[in-house]
């Protein structure tokens, strides 16, 4: 059985995928995600938000690059796939109807 901080890993992971699908630009950076996910309830630290990033981009889901030392994502064609349900990847939530 999945416990609680994996379900809210998951919950986190497609809540970034389905932001930057949303975007006109398909991508944002790591403090833009980092506030629209605390508006949707996920409270997390710059550290985490970072390594959920990362997640992805070793799933291929977004691509990751650097400006300094700000993190930007912008998802992939496969990633677009997993945020509209179109794809599963363990370790991601499903969307919901």
């Amino acid at each position: 059985m999945t416990n609680f901080n994996q379900l809210v890993t998951h919950a986190v992971r497609l809540a970034i995928l389905q932001v930057l699908e949303q975007d006109p630009d398909y991508s944002h950076n790591e403090h833009v995600l980092q506030t629209v996910l605390a508006s949707l309830g996920h409270n997390l630290s710059s550290d985490r938000v970072r390594t959920e990033m990362r997640w992805l981009e070793e799933q291929e889901l977004v691509a990751v690059s650097e400006i300094g030392s700000l993190l930007i994502a912008r998802i992939t064609g496969r990633g677009v796939d997993v945020a509209l349900g179109r794809s599963r990847i363990d370790g991601i939530a499903r969307p919901r109807p």
